[in-house]
């Protein structure tokens, strides 16, 4: 950090604010993992991590982390949403081991008047209590203005009312939501750049919401009013449309904003992107920039060839910065250079006829709407050029799928490994499950490393309009990279034993 630089706090609240996205539970180890991940792998400044009161099953989780915290000096990084609720919630904190709360208050005369149907000074008077009682009990507090964008809209004078009131309290952050997501970035930044002003020795975070996909664009504009913290989730979780994303936050402020920096590290976003939704099951879309599938991903075949002459498709977020691998699909949009990068990557040379015959199978695959992965081009080579250059060396020549009430799901398979006959017989929690297991089996006779298997999906093929067919497409981690292979069938579990096997010819 240059002397000309200020630091942005960055408080990620995926566990606290990220966990009210529908459907979502965190289990108290997944919560401790990553929470662990967030402060030495990330390295956010700060993460808030529960609500109080909520339930015994979020007590145990804050516990655990709190212990965790306390033990390897992260204590006063861990924060916990509270509530004006006289001594039950610091009573909650002081049993849980939590330090720092995030106390729950109104920034509304909306909220102020209807929910709680008191007067500012009655409001004022019951926080005092809370803030004073907490300092008693060694807990350094926050405080949240619930609907603060609202509240600058309709009932300015009742903000700046609170503001004179909290700026004399023993409060270390004020916390500014826009709540519901309705602020625009011109008012995000006019609203904030006056309290700032107004209070510039005060210490100011705010959060984002992302109900009109403008949460980043509003980040943005806090940071230039002068805001000192940023509150973001992973993969943008939260409730309704979600909060402002981690990653895409950070690659904004360390592309656009140079009079600013974080602690963020870039290269561990991905990483813990993908933890976070296996933790949910909240699935990052494929085009979600910096974590999504597809955002390093060139399909059309004339930006494949500009990248290989100058770099001429690229921006300043090369997919090195966040851990990852620029690709080229393949598919109708498909040219000469998308295909080339993708065999130099296999290690296939073709000449400049064979390689014209291959494009054109693409293409027309493609137009049927049919998925081609890299792993597929060997078949496709194979089938276009009507050559044996391309040999299956695994052949799965047979299996027996067994699913009966009141007891596991067994196989017994027959495998040919390059010219060598296998047959075993396992059971596992499904078929597919008993079928990789007498597969790793067999590998492990043949002191063979089998992929890791790190996504499965399993759906209709691309423009059907029936279950008569369908489609598993796995994903898979073998030294250091990933691929896909897809297999195709009336029976999921044999399209998945399909896609097995071009994965196993694939190795």
């Amino acid at each position: 950090m240059t002397k000309s630089q200020r630091h942005i706090e960055i408080m990620d609240t995926t566990l606290r604010d990220g966990e009210q996205t529908s459907g979502v539970s965190f289990s108290a180890s997944e919560k401790l993992t990553i929470a662990q991940l967030l402060l030495t792998e990330v390295k956010v400044d700060r993460i808030e991590i529960a609500s109080a009161r909520v339930s015994e099953g979020e007590f145990q989780a804050v516990k655990k982390i709190t212990d965790w915290a306390s033990e390897n000096g992260f204590i006063d990084k861990i924060e916990v949403l509270t509530f004006v609720d006289g001594t039950t919630s610091v009573d909650w904190m002081v049993k849980a081991g939590a330090k720092v709360m995030n106390l729950l208050t109104k920034g509304s005369m909306n909220h102020l008047k209807y929910q709680l149907k008191k007067t500012p000074e009655q409001h004022f008077q019951e926080v005092s209590e809370v803030i004073a009682y907490a300092a008693q009990n060694g807990i350094a507090c926050n405080v949240y203005l619930e609907d603060w964008s609202n509240g600058m809209r309709h009932s300015k004078d009742y903000v700046f009312q609170y503001l004179e009131f909290l700026v004399k309290q023993p409060v270390k952050r004020i916390l500014l939501p826009d709540t519901l997501g309705v602020l625009i970035p011109s008012e995000t930044r006019e609203y904030l750049k006056e309290i700032v002003e107004k209070y510039p020795d005060i210490h100011f975070d705010f959060h984002a919401h992302n109900d009109y996909d403008l949460s980043i664009a509003n980040v943005l504009e806090a940071v230039n009013a002068g805001v000192r913290g940023l509150h973001l989730t992973i993969n943008g979780m939260g409730e309704r449309a979600g909060n402002a994303p981690l990653a895409s936050t950070i690659a904004v402020l360390n592309d656009f904003v140079k009079d600013v920096n974080t602690s963020v590290d870039e290269a561990s976003l991905y990483s813990v992107s993908k933890l976070v939704e296996t933790f949910s099951g909240f699935r990052i879309p494929a085009n979600k920039p910096v974590v999504g599938e597809n955002v390093f991903t060139q399909t059309a075949g004339i930006h494949a060839d500009g990248d290989k002459k100058n770099n001429l498709y690229f921006n300043d977020l090369m997919p090195e910065r966040f851990g990852r691998t620029r690709k080229y699909a393949l598919g109708k949009t498909s040219g000469k250079a998308n295909i080339e990068n993708n065999l130099q990557q296999l290690g296939i040379r073709l000449s400049d006829a064979d390689l014209k015959k291959v494009t054109q199978k693409i293409i027309e695959l493609g137009d049927r709407k049919e998925t081609v992965t890299q792993s597929d081009l060997p078949y496709i080579i194979s089938d276009v050029l009507d050559s044996d250059a391309i040999e299956e060396k695994v052949h799965v020549e047979n299996y027996v799928l067994t699913h009966s009430k009141n007891l596991r799901p067994s196989v017994t398979l027959r495998i040919n490994v390059n010219g060598e006959t296998f047959e075993e017989h396992a059971q596992g929690d499904g078929q597919y499950d008993a079928f990789m297991n007498a597969l790793k089996v067999i590998y492990q006779k043949k002191k063979l490393v089998l992929p890791m298997l790190t996504d499965y999906a399993v759906r209709i093929p691309p423009g059907g309009k029936s279950d008569a067919l369908c489609e598993t497409i796995i994903t898979w981690e073998y030294s250091g990279k990933e691929f896909k292979t897809r297999g195709l069938d009336s029976d999921q579990t044999v399209s998945a034993i399909k896609a097995t096997q071009k994965m196993l010819n694939v190795i």
